[in-house]
């Protein structure tokens, strides 16, 4: 029987009886397991270093900790449950997804299609990082069709594979969307029965129920599990959904680029699944009520938020409509003034953190021309509208009454 997301999260894959009655999981604090035969040796690593596959029926077991725990299994079964797809793996860090799916999907003298911009670490790895080992990477412009973007590539690379489309939508900082089922519809284009090219979407900033990529086309869909899905700060993780094709492939790079989540981490996002949906909830209703606010402040330029469909496109609020079922608890704020001018905003805040991670119960504010962004080249940034006037806010928990005379105060300083 399918349940919905907020009862799964509190008992989906555990069986009490299993555990010796434990309410909630054991950690298993372990490196190493031991076997219950020579054979299963033989067969548990077969499998996991992807020498065989594991026949229908089998059952494979614990190795090292390195390759997984009972923690990490379970946690990868509600997470696939979570996004509504066959199977998950876990990462310790979201770049650690991000770099171990990039490396396995993208090889030498292939083309890298991504969409601009995108988190800062991930726009340096494959602008710089990849870029060390041959792979070509083509930044595909968003106002453009999808016809247009494959008459492009193929102008641009003749004789040359596309090995994997990635987009981040909303994108950060600037929550500008990117269609996930056009996305859908180049890769098949550029792609082949023998060599079909994934789609790659980092669904980070909306999370599973609010942005059900895989229902328009993605193969692969990565988080960085440190913000919405883990939400209390206390965590560093990664994780990909999608079908078990495409997992297992991912399941033997993380097999021998290393990179597991420990079952410590494991167990606490666990603990933080069991509220997921309440909080984003609660998380985007004073969203919503604090974009509002700010878009009355007199040192205001723009409030970019999901919730107001009026500032976008016509395109990009008709696939808005069409892609997701949710607006998320970001906020792109544009201000009147330059960096000392966002700077003193920043550091006049008192009930906003001032950190660069988001989704988590605390409200956090940032300056990405500076921060997160910093790596990028400055004239990608403006190019892209990360300008020294913008500020990320993330939405916690606080109240909206709180988080609005707080950004208040703050922004009168620059009247």
């Amino acid at each position: 029987m399918k349940k919905e997301p907020q009862t799964a999260m509190l008992g989906h894959g555990y069986h009490a009886a299993d555990y010796h009655g434990s309410m909630k999981q054991p950690i298993y604090q372990t490196s190493t397991y031991e076997f219950p035969n020579s054979q299963a040796g033989k067969d548990y690593f077969a499998w996991a270093t992807g020498k065989e596959e594991m026949p229908d029926g089998a059952k494979m077991g614990n190795i090292y900790s390195r390759l997984g725990s009972p923690n990490t299994q379970l946690l990868e079964q509600r997470l696939a449950v979570l996004d509504e797809t066959e199977d998950a793996l876990v990462f310790a860090s979201g770049m650690a997804v991000i770099s171990a799916t990039m490396l396995e999907l993208a090889t030498p003298n292939t083309v890298v299609l991504y969409t601009a911009p995108v988190y800062g670490g991930t726009h340096s790895f494959i602008d710089h990082y990849l870029h060390k080992y041959g792979v070509i990477h083509h930044v595909v412009e968003h106002d453009k069709s999808a016809e247009e973007v494959v008459a492009d590539v193929k102008a641009a690379y003749p004789g040359l594979l596309v090995s994997a489309f990635f987009t981040e939508t909303p994108a950060n900082p600037t929550m500008d969307l990117y269609s996930v089922k056009k996305a859908r519809k180049i890769a098949d284009a550029l792609g082949s029965e023998e060599h079909p090219v994934p789609v790659v979407v980092d669904n980070t900033y909306l999370g599973p129920t609010m942005s059900r990529q895989h229902e328009n086309g993605a193969d692969i869909v990565v988080y960085s599990v440190t913000k919405n899905l883990a939400g209390h700060s206390d965590v560093i993780a990664g994780a990909a959904t999608g079908k078990t094709a495409w997992i297992n492939r991912l399941r033997v790079a993380r097999t021998f680029i290393g990179g597991i989540l420990g079952p410590m981490d494991s167990w606490l996002i666990l603990r933080s699944l069991e509220t997921y949906t309440l909080r984003i909830a609660a998380q985007q209703k004073t969203t919503h009520e604090v974009a509002a606010a700010l878009a009355l402040h007199p040192a205001v330029k723009e409030v970019r938020y999901l919730g107001n469909l009026e500032q976008w496109s016509p395109e990009q609020a008709a696939f808005f409509k069409d892609e997701y079922q949710g607006t998320g608890s970001m906020i792109a704020l544009h201000i009147h003034g330059d960096e000392s001018a966002a700077f003193k905003v920043l550091d006049h805040l008192k009930v906003f953190r001032l950190g660069v991670s988001l989704g988590s119960t605390e409200s956090l504010a940032e300056h990405p021309y500076s921060m997160t962004h910093s790596k990028v080249d400055d004239p990608i940034k403006l190019k892209l509208g990360i300008t020294e006037g913008l500020i990320r806010l993330s939405i916690g928990l606080e109240a909206s009454s709180d988080l609005i005379d707080d950004l208040n105060r703050s922004l009168d300083t620059i009247i």
